[in-house]
């Protein structure tokens, strides 16, 4: 059954209203908003907490590949943009099921959609690292 739009995007869980009030109470409310998000998907998304996982251990590791701080920081970057095309991934999912949890085409290509982005995101940084990993075996052999 479709719900309304108002029901789908109510919370289940009190919601900081942003939007409303003044500039600091905004952000404030904000940033209440997204420690909650944060919370309930390292509690519920496997997806998430493997990023999470990647980022913690790539934050050392990214010291040692690196051949810059230009380089540290895209090399951290770039799992930081794939953690939020995951957020922005869940997201999604998450509306789906909200508006209907029966099979819909338009609702696949949302969700399939997101998955794609998900896919692009790891390409690239798959991508960045492993360029990164080359030029520092081969300064490591060269000494380039």
């Amino acid at each position: 059954a479709h719900r309304s739009v108002e029901q789908a995007w109510s919370c289940k869980f009190p919601c900081r209203q942003t939007g409303k009030g003044p500039g600091m109470k905004r952000l404030v409310d904000a940033f209440f908003n997204s420690v909650r998000a944060f919370r309930r998907l390292a509690g519920s998304e496997a997806a998430f907490r493997q990023e999470l996982l990647l980022l913690i251990l790539a934050l050392p590791v990214g010291w040692f590949v690196s051949t810059s701080w230009q380089g540290y920081a895209l090399l951290i970057g770039v799992l930081l943009v794939l953690i939020l095309v995951e957020v922005l991934n869940t997201g999604i999912e998450a509306t789906c099921n909200a508006v209907s949890r029966e099979f819909n085409a338009e609702i696949q290509l949302a969700k399939d959609c997101g998955s794609l982005a998900v896919l692009i995101a790891v390409i690239i940084a798959a991508g960045v690292w492993g360029l990164a990993l080359i030029e520092r075996i081969a300064a490591l052999y060269f000494g380039t």
